[in-house]
Formats: C-alpha cells, structure tokens, sequence
C-alpha cells in the first residue's frame, strides 16, 4: 500500500491524476516545485490518512470551496499551499477540521516519527524508511530540509497567494501549530485576538497584507513565539512590551507608519525617541557577569537532577520527549 508520494522538484505539467484518490493509505503527498497548473484537487477527501499536503510553488489556481474534504482530512498536520495564485477567503473549513492540530487529539498521540518497515533479506529482516526525507518547508523564514519528521511537526503556509478577507478567529483554536505564515496576500480587517492561544507557536508570519487596528496585547501569550513578522501593514498604536515582545527588532514592523513604541524610534505621544531597553553599569559588569554563570551552573544542575527523576519514576514522559524533539527538529539538517 502506497503511504508516501513524492514527486517533488521536476518539471511536471498539466493536473494531478484523479486516481490518486484511490490511494487511501496515503500519509503523505508532495507535489511541490512543479509547473502544475489546476484548481484545488477535490478529490483529496477520499485520503482520510492524508497528514502531509505540500502543492508548494506551482500555478494552482482559484478559490478552495468547502468541498466535502475538508471535513475527511482531519488528520492533516502539514498543509503548504504556498507560492501559487489561489484566490478568495482562507479555506475556514480546513482550519475547523484540523484535529490532529487541536489539544483534544493531538496531545493524545504519542511522539513518532513517519516511517513504515520495509522487509529485507539481511540478517535483520526489517529497515525503515522515512516518508519525510528531503522534505521542505519554510519555518522562521528559513527553509527547513528534513531528514525525518516527527509527528509533533505542525505547520500551515498559506503565503504568496491572493488570499484576501479576514483572519478566521477559528486559528485560535489550533493550539498545536507551531509555524503559522499568512504572508504576502491580501488580508484586510484586524489581527484576530485569539491568535494568542497558539500555545506552541513558534513563528508568526502575517506581513505583507493590508491588516489594520492594534496589535492584540493577547500575543504576549506565545510564550514559544521566536519568529514575529507583522512588516508592511497598515497596523497603528502601541507594540505589546514585555516577554517575547522584548526579544524582536524593529525589522518585524516595518511599513507601519502608525506603530510605536519599543524597538522602533517613535515613543507613542511624544516626539522624542524611545531609550534603550536596558542601561549599564560598566563598573559592575565583570561582577554581574560572573554572577551569571554561577546562577546559570545552578539552575542547570537542579534542571538536570529534575528531568532525571522525572524520566526514572515517569517511565515514558512524553511531555518531556515533545520538548526534547522540539530541540532536536530545530536543528534538522537545513
């Protein structure tokens, strides 16, 4: 049975054959970096083990109606329609049944990774074969190349089209997705307030649209978040202070006019520029610095002592083991 299709980076024509449809243990299905050039392929609802969808950088083309397969791919985890000519509102419907991204199903899944055993004729019998090797996607804006995929990988790009409308509010509710990227399309209204529950997320991609109002204070929340870009909107009024607010430059909103506040120069209500976040004392420097590093020493034994009960008396943490293949995807191999 066919779980893994990938026919990525040729020079491939025309349409995606229908027949597809009819493999229904398909988990995974690359397309992208071809000259396909179609609408939305409807049949995609009959691959209800579907997790993996990439149609990356292609001419597909045209609005994603509420096809009956949206409610079938609620395994779906990564979904890449990025760098095509897809038009009309944002697909709400994929977004309502995204279960595998939503806290009731997915922090009931253990951790794995896509694989399926291939049997041999060595002494050993089996090998194992990775369905998401040479995989890519664009997390953090860096393009990611994956040797393997854990199943804790969550991503929706949606960018580079000519998607317009609003935010759906319903995205709140994925709580956990790690790389959201709305970029460079044509999205109007607010910046929806319950983008802050996306506890998990990582990276936050909305510039390049036409995106009005404050930015919701309900973002401190993201207290993952490492990657903010909200440049060239039409956004206004006072940066969020505060946790990873602190932590982005100026860069992440450029091409609004209207904000201020810390990292930019503009101090909101006054003319004069914003000071530094933080001043120092150059004669207790060597002091505080020494002063780090025995506190860094501590808390790193009392973390590691923590962590070894834990794993001792827990038996199989997968908490833990989520935040350990956290680290370990941030460094695959790019």
């Amino acid at each position: 049975m066919l779980r893994s299709l990938g026919i990525n980076n040729n020079e491939l024509e025309g349409s995606l054959p229908r027949s597809l449809g009819n493999c229904k243990g398909l988990n995974l299905l690359n397309v992208g970096n071809n000259n396909l050039n179609d609408t939305f392929p409807s049949w995609l609802g009959n691959l209800d083990q579907l997790q993996v969808l990439i149609l990356r950088s292609n001419r597909f083309y045209g609005q994603i109606e509420s096809f009956d397969i949206t409610v079938s791919l609620t395994k779906l985890r990564i979904i890449d329609l990025s760098h095509n000519n897809f038009s009309g509102y944002l697909p709400t419907p994929f977004f309502e049944h995204m279960h595998a991204i939503r806290d009731e199903y997915g922090k009931n899944v253990e951790p794995n990774y896509m694989r399926e055993v291939k049997p041999t004729k060595d002494a050993f019998g089996v090998f194992w074969v990775d369905y998401a090797s040479g995989l890519s996607v664009t997390a953090k804006g860096l393009e990611i190349k994956f040797e393997s995929l854990l199943s804790i990988w969550t991503v929706i790009d949606l960018s580079s089209n000519q998607f317009r409308g609003e935010i759906p509010k319903i995205l709140g509710e994925l709580h956990l997705l790690l790389v959201l990227n709305l970029s460079h399309n044509c999205l109007i209204g607010p910046i929806p307030s319950s983008l802050g529950n996306l506890s998990e997320l990582e990276s936050l991609d909305l510039s390049s649209n036409k995106l009005e109002g404050r930015i919701p204070t309900e973002l401190k929340n993201l207290g993952f978040l490492e990657v903010l870009n909200l440049s060239q909107n039409n956004l206004k009024g006072p940066i969020p202070q505060g946790k990873q607010f602190d932590t982005f430059t100026k860069d992440s909103y450029m091409g609004n006019s209207d904000l201020c506040g810390f990292p930019l120069s503009k101090n909101c209500g006054t003319d004069e520029e914003t000071p530094a976040k933080f001043d120092r004392d150059d004669d207790g420097d060597e002091l505080n610095w020494k002063f780090s590093i025995l506190m860094g020493y501590g808390c790193g034994l009392v973390l590691g002592m923590s962590m070894a009960y834990i794993v001792f008396t827990t038996g199989k943490p997968w908490w833990l083991i989520r935040i350990v293949e956290r680290v370990r995807q941030r460094f695959a191999k790019r």
